[in-house]
């Protein structure tokens, strides 16, 4: 059995490494939400940092609808970076060794 901690260690490099990788792709993701047919469009990166918001000039004339245009936008663009993270993270756990957590 001695080999088997061995292997678990270098597994766990691996992961450690596909992890750090995985973490350098999710800085540089942008993802762009839209509400009201893309009369307002927020960029976030992948750490739900903005990185830009598009204005149509016709969204302007009513400042309410703006105000819900954009917090739409935004919400929208988050839950694009959150479907991103998950598709990117769904294989790590896969990828632990069996039984070192169960669980997962």
């Amino acid at each position: 059995m001695p080999g088997d901690f061995g292997d678990i260690m270098r597994e766990m490099q691996n992961l450690k490494a596909r992890f750090e990788t995985m973490q350098s792709e999710l800085a540089a993701l942008e993802v762009t939400g839209e509400s009201g047919a893309g009369m307002v469009k927020v960029t976030l990166n992948g750490q739900f940092e903005t990185r830009r918001v598009q204005i149509d000039p016709e969204a302007m004339n009513d400042r309410e609808m703006l105000e819900d245009l954009i917090a739409a936008a935004s919400n929208n663009a988050v839950q694009r970076v959150r479907e991103a993270m998950q598709e990117r993270y769904s294989g790590l756990a896969g990828a632990l060794p069996p039984g070192l957590f169960p669980g997962l």
